[in-house]
């Protein structure tokens, strides 16, 4: 169902095949593809152009001139059909831009529900973002990169291809990301180091006092210890029987990637 004529701006532009729900609100010079999906309760900015097969959950807030849904910067895309799906409740602010994805890389560009996507940010082709995570100003991601819920990258931050993010860490503005940064912690350099914990998000996350000392404890073990990678798993894995929250952190480091910072 197409949205009524009264929410959609006379001067924007809805091609016949899109599927607007009849709430949704658009605003003057946007541009809405054929094959795109937009679910209740968004709100689109003018100027804003979404095109491809992209789909919207509902409640989402998209600024004025954002690009979303658009092909791939990358050279080895030969028109395929590919997808982004955006989730529920984001807020993607100006002159953001946010690829479909590759064939090579599944074909789908992912975004989950109540993320917070500041100005200029970019998410490239084929990159799987959880949800509630938070991208300050200009964050840039390459390909096929995976952040994991709730971390937050700085301003300025910027993601080598093929990188992942663990859930719940935190980078600092300019922060420049060659290898992956394990759940929960703090990183900040060029290129990106270790700094301790992301303590204040765990607390305002209602991780309890003794679990944050079990994350401090894994913190210094993988970081302090002088320990082999795969040693400071396995002494992590004897702490981890009554921490169940250091589950992901030893599956983040068990699996295979770029390598995690150190």
């Amino acid at each position: 169902m197409n949205a009524p004529a009264g929410r959609i701006h006379p001067t924007a532009i809805v091609e016949p095949g899109a599927r607007v729900a009849a709430d949704v609100e658009i605003g003057p010079y946007a541009v809405i593809g054929a094959e795109v999906e937009i679910a209740a309760g968004c709100r689109i900015g003018s100027h804003a152009v979404i095109t491809g097969h992209t789909r919207f959950g509902p409640n989402c807030r998209v600024w004025q001139f954002t690009s979303i849904g658009d092909a791939p910067q990358d050279k080895k895309y030969a028109g395929e059909s590919t997808r982004l799906e955006i989730g529920a409740n984001n807020t993607i602010r100006e002159f953001c831009t946010l690829n479909r994805g590759t064939i090579q890389g599944g074909g789908v560009t992912r975004i989950g529900d109540d993320n917070w996507i500041m100005a200029y940010a970019h998410i490239a082709h084929d990159c799987q973002i959880g949800n509630r995570t938070v991208f300050a100003n200009n964050a840039q991601l390459a390909g096929h990169v995976e952040v994991g819920d709730d971390a937050i990258l700085g301003g300025f931050t910027v993601v080598h291809q093929f990188c992942r993010i663990g859930a719940h860490s935190i980078t600092g503005m300019g922060t420049i990301v060659l290898q992956d940064i394990p759940p929960y912690v703090k990183a900040s350099g060029n290129p990106a180091r270790p700094y301790g914990i992301n303590s204040e998000g765990l607390q305002r996350r209602g991780f309890r006092p003794e679990v944050l000392a079990a994350v401090k404890r894994a913190y210094r073990t993988l970081y302090r210890s002088s320990l082999t990678l795969d040693a400071a798993r396995q002494a992590i894995t004897a702490q981890f029987h009554d921490t169940p929250e250091l589950g992901p952190l030893l599956e983040f480091i068990a699996a295979p990637g770029r390598g995690i910072i150190r």
